[in-house]
């Protein structure tokens, strides 16, 4: 008789996260991230059970952490690790029965009731022998224990005295190390730990076009280039970001060519779209000869590093009617009936400049041509991309494309930017992006902020990282187009404090709203046209929320509660237009070991001033319901007492939003 494999383990250990929907793809976290490893841990009857994490670095040091139970009657345990080097570690979960938690549970009932207290002292005298014996345990822990084993047998003392030792600390001693007779691991797992700036950065997306361009009193127009765009990256730095997004640098091609605000019918000084990529003068990577010249490119990469700014580099994978791959690889485009090659469109959008790739009909060649150019800008100094509409593209070409290029640089990112269906924005984070845009631009009710930023720190966050852009050449939200500066104001918080990366696209600090008519996007858009802006002038004139977000960014580097994206927790007001959440760090994992929390309280209607009630939920974040503590507004500098409830009045006009640093000190 053929007998069934035994899976379940003597104590049944499962549900293992941090996981993802479908195992054929391992989960990640990034340099420095606090991840919550959990597992659910039970047995039969009523003795007491542990479960152990046992973590394998990439160096191949191990750490074993007892795990903590979650809700009661739910059998799920919890252990917090920081995970702090990068590469791939391997974890599994011991589930094992707790001897001496059993003991001290069901001798403390049966003795405090007169029943078999002699009987269950023995018990315990005999778990410290066991104990005592075991040779790996220091000898002055098992001489203590050796002590403990006596005094339980010390028949001269009264009941009472030796029911203290129960409760005695020294058994603290088997929460690391516990006793066991019965113990199971479950099968070992992976997580992938990739470089911090993957999960952890403030973007700031400009057209290194249009900083330096020049418009002449006859209407012609000199291009910026990187030399006057390198410019910008003070006023870039000023402001504490530390990644510069550059949307594509390639030449442009001039068939079918976009005029301004997408019209099909340019004047000669219109420069194009970027994404319509591709000319006489070169393609994917080649630089726009109204830049300069790749060595201009390299000193741009170099002058952002000396100021502690990354480069990240557009990767669209479309070609302009022009591009040199048109001649070349007709195979790779999309023939149609007429003989002509079919343009792109995203519905009502179209793109006549512009030719999606067929992935179809010569794959190999494909791959072997796009992981050629993303190996050249990364010889350039690039590791950072942001791939345009990957949703576009098949899933396994990524797949295979990422896996290479992080096979030879591990330190290489990329941004997916596709605004799709969440089952291929979710593919797309599984089999390698590193980071995502998200829905976070359309979302802006209290009720939808709370489901979304739920969402993307708690149900995806073992294999999925937003990006929370305010804004883009594409996306000018009704919210921004109507809201005036508070509506900037506030989206600009919330992205800065809820996740830890975010992003901004020039002109959000001058507060542009002005959408073309029928569309949500800016009018006059920078991807058709040179768009140079005054930012010192704006900033002189009080027109700038410039020094805003160097604001939220210093903040950002101070707290290391806001550089986690798993530990945002939503707290409750009395009024539905004041969201309220925190962002707590235990002091375990901070760098001077003292706990960091931020309490964010922001009036998310632009219009108004809003008074109300603030309750929470204080052991969420480490403190003990009842007390009162001092919080100090970090924008401000001004100090309240704090506590379960809380008066807040948020003026849309002057100040919408607090966040608070909890201060540790006379009351918490």
């Amino acid at each position: 008789m053929t007998t069934a494999p035994v899976l379940a383990g003597r104590i049944p250990v499962t549900r293992l996260t941090p996981a993802l929907p479908d195992d054929r793809w391992i989960p990640k976290a990034f340099e420095g991230e606090v991840v919550p490893f959990r597992a659910t841990v039970f047995r039969e009857g009523h003795d007491q059970v542990g479960a152990m994490l046992v973590l394998r670095s990439p160096s191949g040091a191990v750490l074993d952490e007892r795990m903590s139970p979650l809700e009661p009657g739910t059998d799920r345990w919890e252990a917090q690790v920081l995970l702090d080097e990068r590469g791939t570690w391997h974890w599994h979960v011991t589930g094992f029965d707790d001897e001496v938690a059993t003991w001290r549970h069901d001798a403390a009932l049966k003795v405090d009731a007169g029943v078999d207290a002699e009987l269950m002292f023995e018990i315990g005298a005999r778990l410290m022998d066991r104990a005592v014996a075991e040779k790996s345990r220091p000898l002055a822990v098992r001489r203590k224990l050796a002590a403990l084993a006596a005094a339980l047998r010390d028949v001269a003392a009264s009941v009472a005295e030796r029911r203290r030792l129960i409760d005695s600390p020294m058994l603290d001693e088997f929460a690391a190390r516990p006793l066991t007779g019965l113990a199971t691991d479950s099968p070992e797992h992976e997580i992938l730990v990739e470089r911090r700036r993957a999960g952890v950065g403030s973007w700031y997306e400009f057209f290194p076009r249009s900083e330096g361009a020049r418009r002449f009193k006859d209407g012609r127009w000199k291009s910026g280039t990187f030399r006057t765009a390198a410019r910008r990256l003070d006023g870039v730095a000023a402001m504490g970001f530390d990644v510069v997004y550059l949307p594509p640098i390639h030449p442009i091609g001039a068939t079918n060519r976009k005029g301004r605000n997408n019209t099909l019918d340019p004047g000669p000084q219109d420069p194009g779209s970027p994404w319509a990529i591709g000319a006489a003068a070169g393609g994917h990577d080649a630089v726009h000869p109204d830049l300069g010249r790749l060595a201009d490119f390299r000193a741009f990469v170099r002058r952002a590093a000396a100021l502690g700014i990354e480069v990240a580099l557009d990767l669209a994978l479309q070609a302009s009617p022009d591009h040199p791959w048109v001649a070349e690889h007709p195979e790779w485009f999309t023939q149609l009936p007429d003989g002509t090659i079919r343009y792109a469109e995203n519905p009502p959008k179209k793109y006549q400049d512009i030719y999606p790739m067929n992935f179809d009909d010569d794959p190999e060649g494909i791959f072997d041509e796009v992981l050629r150019i993303l190996r050249h800008w990364i010889k350039q100094g690039v590791r950072i991309f942001r791939v345009d509409n990957p949703h576009t593209k098949p899933l396994a070409f990524w797949e295979r494309l990422i896996a290479a290029v992080n096979a030879e640089h591990p330190d290489v990112i990329l941004l997916a930017e596709a605004f799709t269906r969440p089952a291929m924005m979710q593919a797309l984070a599984m089999v390698g992006f590193q980071q995502s845009y998200s829905y976070f631009t359309w979302r802006n009710t209290k009720a939808e902020l709370e489901e979304f930023l739920t969402s993307v720190s708690q149900e995806t966050a073992d294999f999925m990282r937003p990006n929370l852009f305010v804004n883009t050449p594409d996306i000018l939200t009704e919210y921004l187009q109507f809201g005036g500066p508070a509506a900037f104001t506030v989206r600009a918080t919330i992205a800065a404090t809820a996740a830890p990366t975010w992003g901004v696209y020039a002109g959000f600090e001058l507060f542009e709203s002005v959408a073309r008519p029928g569309a949500e996007e800016s009018i006059d858009n920078e991807k058709y046209e040179y768009r140079p802006r005054d930012f010192a002038a704006a900033e002189k004139e009080g027109r700038s929320l410039a020094l805003y977000l160097g604001i939220l960014n210093g903040i950002r580097n101070a707290h290391p509660a806001l550089g986690q994206l798993r530990n945002i927790r939503f707290h409750a007001s009395e009024d539905d237009s004041v969201l309220v959440y925190t962002k707590h760090l235990d002091g375990r994992f901070t760098p001077d070991g003292r706990d960091d929390t931020i309490i964010v309280v922001a009036n998310i209607d632009p219009h108004s001033v809003r008074e109300t009630t603030v309750h929470l939920d204080l052991a969420a974040i480490g403190l003990t319901p009842g007390i009162r503590f001092e919080v100090e507004d970090l924008v401000t500098g001004h100090r309240w007492d704090w506590g379960d409830a809380n008066y807040v009045r948020l003026d849309a006009f002057t100040r919408p939003a607090h966040i608070l640093h909890v201060v540790r000190g006379r009351n918490a």
